[in-house]
């Protein structure tokens, strides 16, 4: 009985202790998920970014004092389950590593700029992939995004002791991709019809522009040396050197 007694008394701070250590312990889960803005907006998704919602009021019942941090993670969707939130903020990925572990962590923020029931005519967004100048090694890099996705992101909030709180992960986000022009088979637009008409016709006139001018080159050079101009020029000269002796005998 007295054993069975001073088991109970130490299982209480055994289970503590254990509850401390665990990774993730305290971790409030936030019932909100990140979401793009409506589909009018332009540029809500392009080939490099894609624009969310702002959490107005999302964090204003969670432990945190004004400045600390709020990140956006972004993950590739099959990696996002995978994700470990950093126990500390040094410890935050930047998007260098983001092919070696499928996330990192953007756009730090905090509660003060996500404050909600504030009136504001101003749609208030965040741009995901905005910034082209920033290091990719650099903590909080908005580096454009590397492929077409898919995508999911979260909000966490930290403090100086480690992570705080966190959102549920958003939908698959997919980004735009470049489109390719195929005709079908078999057909051509009548765009390049008319380019190949206009390229047979021009090619045409310079040929037989070519032709004109070797023809004339041939005509003027066989005109030059023919025997009756020769003749004509000899005659020429020879009449005029035998009229020289007549005039001096006068």
């Amino acid at each position: 009985m007295g054993v069975h007694r001073r088991q109970s008394v130490l299982l209480p701070p055994l289970w503590l202790l254990v509850t401390c250590v665990q990774p993730g312990t305290g971790l409030e889960s936030i019932n909100y998920a990140p979401q793009l803005p409506s589909a009018t907006l332009e540029g809500r998704l392009t080939q490099s970014t894609f624009t969310l919602e702002q959490p107005l009021g999302q964090f204003e019942n969670v432990n945190l004092s004004d400045p600390d941090p709020i990140w956006l993670v972004v993950a590739h969707s099959h990696t996002a389950q995978n994700f470990t939130a950093p126990r500390k903020v040094e410890d935050v990925h930047a998007p260098a590593n983001f092919d070696r572990n499928g996330y990192y962590l953007t756009l730090r923020a905090s509660r003060v700029h996500y404050k909600g029931g504030q009136p504001d005519s101003r749609l208030r967004v965040l741009r995901v992939g905005n910034d082209n100048n920033c290091s990719l090694e650099s903590q909080g890099c908005n580096s454009p995004l590397p492929g077409a996705g898919p995508y999911r992101v979260k909000f966490l909030a930290m403090s100086a002791k480690g992570p705080v709180a966190e959102t549920m992960w958003s939908k698959e986000i997919y980004l735009q991709q470049a489109q390719t022009f195929q005709e079908a088979p078999g057909s051509q637009s009548k765009g390049s019809v008319v380019i190949i008409a206009f390229l047979s016709i021009l090619l045409a006139i310079l040929l037989a522009v070519f032709l004109v001018l070797i023809m004339s080159a041939c005509c003027w050079s066989t005109s030059a040396s023919s025997p009756e101009e020769q003749v004509r020029m000899r005659q020429y000269h020879t009449h005029h050197m035998g009229s020289l002796p007549a005039e001096r005998s006068s």
